[in-house]
């Protein structure tokens, strides 16, 4: 038995610093519009070979970057339209040129899916194309477009695009918009998982003064996430999984709050039942918070 703390003391140490009330668009006029990334869909890497040979595989935008002449004016020209309309934009070569992860740090909110199909009818040509957004913290589709331009003799790729793009740029927005105002108003949806060292002498049914650590965590998850929602949706001895975590947009401190920042509270507030916990990250929207003794 672990007689560190009752639950209503952990409870009252809890002191989550990015809790947010209130807080919508106006009160933060530069996070209006997410910020977006454009990128060649894993369907268009996929057919023009730029797949990497790791399991599981996944796009080598590098490759496709350097290899293939249309892509970066596609990619450029989706950007500007974006642009023109006040989206901030991440750059994909540059972020690539970075180094670093390209989930982890790009620091995009929105990354825009782009595949298209050059079609040859007689001298003409024409464009079909998909765009879609996906949350850079779920990989979930949060906004897509379709369709096929109008067939011309002379114009170029990018702007064969651009003409198709451009009837169906605003619904394309506006789903843009309301999915970023969902997430002010309701959290950024995460998961964190929670697990144990193998060689730990205790579990999640082990009880710290009455109260098995399973409960606390559970209790800690209801008072900080948003509005209280998430999922428990895993639970064995030596791990937890909470999925679909609503985290706040902006902590306090007007920093922007990813999975690793919220676990890193999670790891804080934990501090006092005595065990040892770091936190590791996969992207910016899952993180575990690791516990030993």
């Amino acid at each position: 038995m672990y007689k560190v703390m009752n639950k209503a003391s952990l409870l009252f140490v809890v002191h989550f610093t990015f809790f947010l009330t209130g807080v919508c668009l106006p009160v933060f006029p530069q996070a209006k519009r997410p910020t977006l990334m454009v990128v060649p869909a894993d369907s268009w890497c996929r057919e023009h070979g730029f797949m990497t040979n790791t399991e599981p595989p996944h796009a080598d935008y590098v490759r496709a970057l350097t290899s293939d002449e249309d892509l970066l004016p596609v990619v450029a020209k989706i950007g500007e339209l974006m642009a023109e309309q006040d989206f901030p934009l991440k750059d994909l070569g540059q972020q690539l040129r970075s180094g670093d992860s390209l989930l982890q740090r790009a620091q995009a909110d929105i990354f825009l899916e782009v595949a298209w199909k050059l079609n040859k009818i007689g001298p003409k040509k024409s464009v079909t194309y998909t765009l879609r957004g996906l949350d850079a913290y779920t990989s979930k589709q949060v906004a897509t477009a379709s369709g096929t331009g109008k067939p011309s003799f002379a114009a170029e790729l990018p702007v064969l695009l651009q003409e198709a793009v451009i009837e169906q740029m605003d619904a394309f927005q506006e789903q843009l918009l309301q999915h970023f105002e969902d997430l002010f108003e309701n959290g950024r949806e995460v998961r964190i998982a929670v697990e144990i060292a193998s060689d730990a002498d205790f579990t999640f049914d082990s009880e710290f003064d009455g109260d098995p650590l399973t409960d606390l965590l559970d209790d800690w998850m209801a008072q900080n996430a948003v509005g209280g929602r998430y999922s428990l949706s895993d639970a064995k001895e030596r791990s937890l999984l909470f999925e679909q975590v609503r985290i706040p947009m902006i902590a306090d401190n007007g920093m922007a709050v990813d999975a690793r920042r919220f676990a890193t509270q999670l790891r804080r507030d934990l501090q006092p039942l005595g065990l040892k916990a770091r936190v590791t990250a996969e992207g910016l929207g899952y993180a575990t918070v690791h516990l030993s003794k």
